[in-house]
């Protein structure tokens, strides 16, 4: 009896790769292969709460077996090697993905590193970005589907209401004055 007991200790965490992850229910389930000759089914892994994957084969799995009993497992780690980010400081997180996608916490500040990818923000009501300093974009074109307001807090206007006012406003040419090469007039009527 002590034997039997020794061993569902010995039994009671083991380790493998994943082959495949079946992440179409309520729970994902791998198949793990604890050796090249042992492959085990339908094996839920659990994941904490708020965040999910779909790890790629030959992904490292640490497993659970209930009792010591292999035919009763849960997955309760894993690990890919090749595409784990390295070198990491202390304190510093990652959330990362096999095409090269990026989280990074660093203890310098938030990296966001989007591989040649788009990045959408979808279904907010509000985006605020509270920085200090200043909001800098380095791209070659910048679109806006609606109105931009300078000074909002304030009582800015609308860059709408200034193309009205650029579009409509006037000059007095009552006391224009013809000159060698120049010619000027009041200014507008309507300042921008």
């Amino acid at each position: 009896m002590f034997d039997r007991i020794t061993r569902r200790i010995q039994m009671a965490i083991g380790r493998g790769r994943i082959n495949v992850a079946n992440d179409a229910g309520p729970i994902q389930y791998v198949q793990v292969s604890y050796s090249k000759i042992e492959p085990k089914d339908n094996i839920p892994r659990v994941m904490e709460y708020g965040y999910t994957s779909n790890p790629p084969a030959q992904t490292d799995a640490a497993l659970v077996h209930v009792s010591g009993d292999r035919s009763n497992a849960i997955c309760v780690g894993t690990n890919h090697q090749p595409s784990r980010p390295k070198n990491l400081a202390t304190g510093e997180v990652m959330l990362y993905q096999l095409n090269g996608i990026q989280v990074y916490l660093s203890n310098a500040g938030l990296n966001i590193v989007a591989a040649s990818l788009p990045v959408v923000v979808s279904g907010a009501t509000t985006v605020t970005i509270n920085a200090a300093t200043k909001v800098r974009m380095v791209t070659p074109r910048f679109e806006c589907t609606g109105d931009i307001v300078d000074n909002c807090d304030t009582t800015g206007r609308s860059m709408a209401a200034d193309r009205v006012i650029y579009d409509s406003h006037e000059h007095d040419v009552h006391n224009v004055q013809a000159g060698s090469n120049t010619v000027t007039s009041n200014p507008p009527n309507q300042p921008q």
